[in-house]
């Protein structure tokens, strides 16, 4: 099924190239019911409500569809990065509570209201920019505030949300749902730094407490704090590459049972035999020994398969791990099946399951050099997404 695209790019040129890719055969399909089993696992395991994060197309999962899903499973929130995104997703029919993360400019805040998107807000000038436009329109912001408790990204400094806090408290027009912050190291359960974090969030969030204010839902657990640190579970939880069945680093304890949601897969294009000692691909870095098979499999680097893998990678044909040899090109690279037989049109495997083998995405980044989030994130939407299950909720 064709991933939809947002309505203000569902021009004639984005539709007809959108329908002309449903029929390559490089493809990601994904499992809406392994996202089904990730949200209900997550949320046993933690016990609290849960946002679930959607930016970046999903993860590379499609931004519509996951979100779309992710409603049917009656999940209590979404996030996004971007208002862009936020617009997306209400004129796609999503109807749940969206906060965008990212940072604002003033001139947004009409957008956030006009589409009732929950706004970050940042500083106790974002609140005044927040509070003006929203008097202005009638319409109250509701707002989750942004403490920075050692990201140095966005967000008052714990150390000084007092009059931040207080002016937030103080405002008519802004509804403070939230008060959130953000953990830099939790991928890692030995770090120290989590649990700095958490102390410097909950002192910020004791200013509620002094100004005898209702404490706002407070939310800090990235898929590393789910995974790792129970204490930062609170009030609501924010996975993201976790609810797609992805751990965020190859070292990350498995404490949560997620299943990979997406597959990437293709098909062979090409086959021939190459003598010893001709290179193969583009610098010459790579020839074989003696006479092989080599097989062709129609995606590159310009589909977001990184080049970094040019004879590191492995691909998975009938039910064999096979080596990626010489570079990776744009569109296209090559796979050495040795001794063995491959036809064309025999499915490729390049994440995912073949028989007894399986290619991870956790794997095949640290393979790369890159972190998972890279990976799924750089596969572009020249590759079509194909859906399978997802029975909505009873």
């Amino acid at each position: 099924m064709r991933s939809p695209l947002p309505p203000d790019l569902e021009t004639p040129a984005a539709e007809t190239m959108s329908r002309a890719l449903e029929d390559r055969p490089t493809r990601i399909r994904v499992d809406l019911d392994a996202l089904s089993h990730n949200l209900d696992r997550i949320r046993r395991h933690v016990g609290v409500p849960v946002m679930g994060i959607v930016k970046a197309n999903g993860y590379g999962h499609g931004l519509l569809r996951t979100a779309l899903h992710l409603q049917a499973q009656g999940i209590e929130q979404l996030g996004v990065a971007f208002v862009e995104e936020g617009v997306a997703l209400r004129r796609a029919g999503i109807t749940v509570p969206i906060l965008v993360l990212g940072g604002i400019f003033g001139d947004q805040v009409t957008q956030f209201l006009a589409h009732d998107l929950e706004i970050t807000v940042s500083s106790v000038d974002k609140l005044g920019q927040v509070e003006a436009t929203a008097a202005a329109m009638g319409r109250p912001a509701t707002v989750h505030l942004k403490i920075d408790t050692g990201m140095e990204r966005i967000g008052v400094h714990s150390y000084s949300a007092g009059p931040f806090i207080e002016a937030a408290v103080a405002s008519r027009w802004c509804r403070i749902k939230g008060v959130y912050s953000h953990l830099a190291c939790a991928d890692d359960p030995d770090s120290p730094m989590t649990t700095l974090q958490l102390e410097r969030f909950l002192d910020a969030c004791r200013h509620f407490e002094r100004l005898g204010a209702p404490m706002p839902i407070r939310h800090i657990a990235n898929s590393g704090g789910v995974l790792h640190f129970r204490d930062t579970w609170l009030d609501m939880v924010r996975p993201g590459i976790l609810m797609y069945g992805v751990r965020p680093d190859v070292t990350a304890l498995a404490t949560v049972d997620v299943r990979p949601a997406m597959s990437l897969l293709s098909k062979v294009i090409y086959f021939k035999v190459v003598k010893a000692g001709n290179p193969v691909s583009y610098g010459a870095t790579w020839a074989p020994e003696y006479d092989t098979r080599v097989v062709t499999i129609p995606i590159g680097y310009g589909d977001g398969y990184p080049r970094a893998l040019s004879s590191r990678g492995e691909v998975l044909v009938r039910g064999r791990r096979f080596p990626i040899v010489g570079r990776v090109c744009m569109d296209q690279l090559m796979v050495d099946i040795g001794g063995y037989s491959a036809w064309n049109e025999d499915e490729a495997v390049l994440v995912g399951t073949q028989g007894a083998e399986r290619i991870s995405m956790e794997a095949l980044a640290a393979r790369a050099g890159m972190i998972p989030y890279e990976l799924l994130v750089g596969l572009t939407d020249r590759i079509p997404r194909t859906y399978v299950g997802g029975r909505s909720r009873s």
